[in-house]
């Protein structure tokens, strides 16, 4: 049987924590410039978006 109290399972490096870190803050700039073109093209099509050919 192994001892789970001192099990600390995946310690990463300071290199490893940055790496993420970095990853994390870009895809969190992906997400803003993603929803503000969404919010800036709904705004560009106006009420004319909800106009749709039959």
């Amino acid at each position: 049987m192994s001892d789970q109290g001192n099990d600390k399972g995946i310690v990463l490096t300071e290199a490893q924590k940055r790496a993420r870190r970095s990853r994390s803050i870009a895809i969190a700039v992906s997400l803003v410039v993603l929803v503000v073109l969404f919010y800036a093209m709904t705004l560009v099509k106006g009420p004319a978006i909800l106009l749709r050919p039959l």
